[in-house]
């Protein structure tokens, strides 16, 4: 096991020490310094002069660093590191805890409402006293120590990057009142809010840039190329070409009972393991879940040492790949749908003519960028005529509309904060969704690491096992040795990265 992975306790400080010194970036996110002789928490990656050994404390998550008194660095800023994702097919109790942590880090899964102790106990079907206990156990502080820590961050992100007022800074971030969140900064960070404001963080057609850190490796080309090609003019851009690889789009964001429409442009530094994110000013009350979405939508968050432990072996080529996830779940359902059993250039076509035909146009700094993906609500009430005259066959007519007037009800959440087993039995409910749909929503759209489409044609192939009898099924036995990881198992396969099966 990797010594500064969370699943380790304590933490193996000689080998944090080395990785600090070295400003090794796969260990970004993985582990915190807390530096004694300054009072500050660093990143590993941070630029600073390395502190000297014994005036170092590691820890492995930035909670851990706050309730130990010491504040996060403003110059490598621990809000930017990606966030520590860990499944596990462990004890109840491991996974229970790690489920927390990951609903209190997901906006989406309090539909735009404060999380509490309370209401995480009730979600995961547990007492609020056992929460506590186990968590505390897992992590070394509490439920609601863990939530200040990420509220203040987010709030210190804010700050740092745009012109919000201070009272939208402190709602956003969490927090009821402004005196409470003034309280909260001075009681942790030692300093007002306003101290941490960068000059030039004012509004613009130009947008909000933010940084967002990521652990190598990574296969940058690998993802900007699944976008590519997936591409739908007119709502996306992906560029892979001279220069910084790039993906740029449009987008909804409906919280709070609002719906906020923006674009956004992600571009890659390969050299710092970094993505510098542009998003325009329509979208800077929702910044934090906007960029929520794009750690998701490029998997920023994966942690590569502990996903090829268990895959390296039998793919030795897909160390650096990720699965590309979605900034909006509905519309990569009725992309999934208009997919079914056909090839990407064809599902890409028929998106094409439903974007033409339903999107609603918007204003963008580039001309590539000029709709949104169509409104569930405008789907929903789209009769299967309309959908006919594009390509579609009815079995897809149905299924699009079964899955939008679901959306458009708030009967079905597409999103990384919901429940998983839920969610994939109430999408096979639905008229034309199968198995196959459901898990690759649940892939990309839900980000659960162990969805397996066991019926994809594409993987049956390069698992060698098109020509058995019941394939399906032979592939499922195959993928047990993958979990918890399946979901990058089937990225790498559909890649080529596997070795070549022992049976053809």
């Amino acid at each position: 096991m990797n010594p500064m992975h969370p699943d380790s306790a304590p933490l193996a400080d000689d080998a944090c020490y080395l990785a600090l010194k070295a400003r090794d970036a796969r260990f970004d996110g993985s582990f915190f310094t807390g530096v004694t002789s300054t009072g500050i928490y660093c990143r590993p990656v941070c630029g600073v002069k390395t502190p000297k050994r014994e005036n170092c404390r590691f820890f492995s998550h930035a909670a851990q660093a706050e309730s130990a008194g010491f504040r996060p660095c403003l110059r490598c800023r621990p809000e930017l590191a990606p966030h520590s994702v860990v499944w596990s097919i462990q004890d109840a109790s491991y996974i229970l805890a790690h489920q927390a942590a990951r609903l209190l880090e997901e906006p989406e899964a309090w539909g735009g409402s404060a999380p509490s102790v309370e209401r995480l106990a009730a979600r995961l079907g547990v007492s609020d006293r056992h929460v506590r206990r186990i968590f505390e156990a897992q992590f070394g502080v509490s439920p609601v120590q863990y939530l200040q820590t990420r509220r203040l961050l987010t709030a210190k992100q804010l700050l740092a990057d745009t012109a919000l007022p201070i009272t939208r800074v402190a709602l956003i971030s969490g927090y009821a009142s402004v005196r409470r969140f003034n309280a909260a900064f001075a009681e942790h960070y030692g300093l007002n809010p306003t101290q941490l404001r960068r000059q030039g963080a004012t509004p613009s057609d130009r947008g909000i840039t933010v940084k967002l850190g990521y652990r190598p490796p990574y296969d940058v080309a690998a993802m900007t190329g699944f976008f590519k090609k997936r591409q739908i003019n007119a709502i996306e851009f992906a560029s892979d070409g001279a220069g910084d690889p790039a993906i740029g789009r449009t987008f909804r964001v409906e919280t709070g009972g609002r719906t906020h429409a923006g674009w956004l442009l992600a571009t890659f530094d390969e050299r710092r393991c970094h993505v510098a994110l542009r998003v325009s000013d329509s979208l800077r009350e929702v910044l934090p879940l906007v960029i929520r979405r794009l750690r998701a939508m490029l998997d920023l968050d994966a942690d590569p040492q502990a996903i090829n432990s268990v895959l390296h072996a039998g793919f030795p080529g897909g160390d650096g790949l990720r699965v590309p996830g979605t900034m909006d779940g509905y519309e990569l359902a009725v992309r999934a749908v208009l997919g079914q059993q056909i090839t990407v250039a064809a599902a890409r076509t028929l998106a094409q003519r439903m974007v033409d035909r339903f999107g609603e146009p918007m204003a963008t700094p580039w001309p590539e960028l000029t709709r949104l993906f169509p409104a569930a609500a405008m789907l929903a009430q789209a009769g299967g005529d309309a959908l006919g005259q594009l390509g579609i066959v009815k079995q897809r007519q149905t299924a699009i509309v079964g899955i939008s007037q679901a959306v458009a009800s708030k009967r079905l959440q597409l999103h990384g904060g919901a429940d998983v087993n839920a969610t994939l039995a109430a999408l096979k409910e639905l008229p034309g969704i199968g198995d196959w749909t459901a898990q690759y929503i649940a892939m990309r759209a839900l980000r659960w690491p162990d969805a397996f489409p066991a019926g994809d044609v594409a993987l049956h192939k390069a698992l060698g096992v098109q020509g058995l009898k019941n394939p399906a099924r032979q592939a499922e036995l195959a993928s047990m040795a993958w979990k918890p990881w399946r979901s990058y198992a089937v990225i790498r396969a559909w890649s080529g990265a596997m070795q070549a099966p022992s049976r053809q």
